[in-house]
């Protein structure tokens, strides 16, 4: 009972962790205009993402531009890309082999080889997070490096978007879903009850029982 709850549970964390580094992938919002000097007040918010650039007047009206070029990208955009694109392919993969190796399904009779299919779910969700915290890491780590440079023009500085703060929450849930996966030890082959059988009752020289065969 404890193992499938622990199941349930992993799964529905990586499977809401799943769905993040999808929705993470898709936002527009992983470098946004940083508002510190001249663009304390400006009329318009630039938005960076992984497949397009966007502009947000102060109207409210936006306009979003794909990247033209693939290779025009910085390396860290062109790994977000690949990472976040292998993360979710992994998690859709990792689904199918946990629901393969569920105890509520009758994909795999054997209980030991359906535990043992779970925990192989669990890793491939712990590589999922990994790879999806990577390209976040890496990102974060170049939008604070050029805030801080000084040869870098105000115009240009920007801050970490939504998009990574939701990406890092979807890694968190996956190592943890993915944790809690792995933890689910798998039973041994032997059921937990001993079936125990009386000694067959031997018949004396005469034909009759023996009288111990009643005491």
């Amino acid at each position: 009972m404890v193992s499938a709850g622990l199941e349930i549970l992993g799964l529905s964390l990586c499977v809401i962790g799943s769905l993040l580094v999808m929705v993470a992938c898709g936002l527009p919002m992983w470098k946004v205009t940083a508002f510190i000097e001249a663009n304390i007040v400006v009329a318009q918010t630039m938005w960076d993402g992984l497949w397009m650039s966007c502009v947000v007047q102060s109207t409210g009206q936006m306009q979003c531009k794909v990247h033209d070029s693939i290779l025009a990208l910085s390396h860290d955009l062109q790994a977000a890309r690949a990472l976040t694109i292998i993360s979710s392919v992994m998690g859709v993969l990792g689904l199918m082999v946990v629901i393969a190796g569920a105890q509520c399904t009758n994909c795999i009779r054997t209980e030991y080889v359906k535990a043992r299919v779970v925990n192989a779910g669990g890793i491939i969700y712990i590589i999922s997070g990994l790879f999806v915290l990577v390209p976040l890491c890496w990102m974060a780590n170049n939008i604070i490096s050029d805030f801080y440079n000084p040869q870098v023009p105000s115009s240009k500085k920007r801050e970490i978007g939504a998009a990574l703060y939701i990406g890092w929450a979807a890694a968190a849930l996956l190592l943890i879903g993915g944790t809690l996966l792995c933890c689910s030890c798998p039973s041994s082959g032997n059921s937990g009850y001993s079936v125990k059988y009386a000694p067959t009752k031997r018949a004396s020289q005469n034909g009759d029982y023996d009288k111990r065969n009643y005491v």
